[in-house]
């Protein structure tokens, strides 16, 4: 059961890294850094795009229009965080205590 908790904060860690690459490459895109017709970096903004736009999109969707500012990544930044500690602190104890 253990590897279980582990595999799930682990995938939750590396979501957190795509978040996190996602704003840095948004970033970067909009500051001319890095040219978007490079195959590679085309190849990785398609899948960090690919990766986050689900539930960013959806949290758009909730959140009120700040204009040209986007918290988006930040609240599901915070949301994967809650997650890591509700299952690493709430959970995992529970299960553990049941068997």
């Amino acid at each position: 059961m253990s590897a279980v908790f582990w595999l799930i904060d682990s995938i939750l860690g590396l979501y957190w890294w795509i978040v996190i690459a996602s704003v840095v490459l948004s970033w970067l895109y909009a500051f001319n850094v890095v040219n978007p017709s490079n195959p590679f970096v085309r190849a990785v903004g398609q899948f960090v795009h690919d990766a986050t736009e689900p539930l960013l999109g959806r949290i758009r969707r909730i959140m009120p229009n700040l204009g040209s500012i986007d918290i988006s990544p930040i609240v599901l930044l915070f949301g994967i965080m809650f997650l890591r500690i509700f299952i690493n602190d709430t959970i995992r104890p529970t299960v553990f205590r049941m068997l």
